[in-house]
């Protein structure tokens, strides 16, 4: 866990003409206006992450005033910007923007008895996340309406349960005889054993609206993986739960974020969303030292304190009516940040 760990998150660059020149950090996607942002794999939490984010967001240049350009980590707003290339949907086709992380593993059959195990988690840690409210300049009614739209594309949401890693490269290899992938990069599941970097990547999360955010939910999962990591190695398990509960989870992360209730599957009984976070914070806390990112943890009691991406957003805009006052929270608390 800690030989290999990185993070990736979508921005999406809004405002006429503008051209980023990708950068070693960065890559360039869906004609210029699309880029992922990236860290370099490596063994330290605070060497891993935090200064390479920092980092990455600088070395963006971009051919605009700040005053002409925004930047937008969220889906759904850009329409309210007149002119914005967002709504030209013959350039972009629904582009959606999520956090990404890599937890390197020392072996593939340790890597899928982690994904299987983790998750169970995986609703608790999207429910931090949650900041996509709005969707061609509508409130959804959803915290994540990003997932929605993810949806409608094949081998997406929570991934089934593998008994074993030759279990699941069978079943890829089964899709690309079928004709059904090329290569098992085109699988973008929620949680998956990445096919090159012996990595477990969690794909669930909405980008959160601030750096400091992203980093918390980041070292979250680390901590997730280290702790089954090291019940494993002391013969012990967490239990596995079906994908048809989990996604229950899922759905209602999806729909109130930090605000509802989530079923705690064990005692066969809903609990408040927040509770549940803080029950996970106490399970991984033997791990947190070891790794090197409590102070990165601390950060999440705070945005259970202050609300989601996603209830900021709803916030401003009940109380204006105004997609541009929205907007302009994304982009102030995002410029702040770095």
């Amino acid at each position: 866990m800690r030989d290999r760990f990185s993070a990736r998150e979508t921005l999406f660059f809004v405002a006429p003409r503008v051209r980023v020149r990708a950068m070693r950090d960065l890559r360039r996607r869906l004609v210029g206006f699309h880029v992922q942002e990236l860290t370099e794999p490596g063994a330290s939490f605070p060497k891993t992450l935090k200064r390479p984010v920092l980092g990455a967001a600088f070395s963006v240049q971009i051919e605009n005033s700040v005053e002409a350009c925004e930047v937008v980590q969220t889906m759904g707003h850009a329409d309210a910007r007149e002119g914005a290339p967002f709504g030209k949907k013959k350039l972009v086709s629904d582009p959606i923007f999520g956090l990404h992380v890599h937890v390197g593993m020392p072996s593939n059959e340790m890597a899928i008895h982690i994904a299987n195990s983790a998750r169970y988690f995986l609703p608790h840690v999207f429910a931090l996340s949650t900041n996509s409210p709005f969707w061609e300049g509508r409130s959804t009614g959803f915290k994540s309406y990003r997932t929605k739209v993810f949806d409608k594309f094949p081998r997406t949401g929570i991934p089934d349960y593998f008994d074993s890693y030759d279990a699941y490269e069978n079943y890829v290899n089964l899709l690309i005889k079928t004709h059904c992938i090329d290569n098992a990069k085109k699988i973008w599941w929620d949680l998956r054993v990445h096919p090159f970097y012996g990595t477990v990547e969690f794909r669930v999360c909405d980008v959160p609206m601030t750096i400091d955010e992203s980093i918390a939910i980041a070292a979250l999962f680390q901590c997730i993986c280290a702790k089954l990591f090291k019940l494993r190695s002391n013969n012990l398990n967490f239990m596995i739960y079906p994908r048809a509960l989990v996604m229950e989870n899922k759905w209602r992360a999806s729909r109130y974020g930090i605000d509802g209730k989530l079923i705690d599957f064990g005692i066969e009984e809903e609990k408040p969303t927040r509770v549940l976070i803080h029950e996970l914070l106490d399970f991984v806390d033997d791990v947190a030292d070891d790794l090197g990112c409590r102070h990165a943890l601390d950060i999440i009691p705070r945005m259970m304190d202050i609300g989601t991406g996603a209830d900021r957003q709803l916030k401003v805009f009940q109380e204006t009516g105004d997609l541009v006052k929205v907007t302009d929270l994304i982009r102030e608390n995002f410029l702040a940040s770095l």
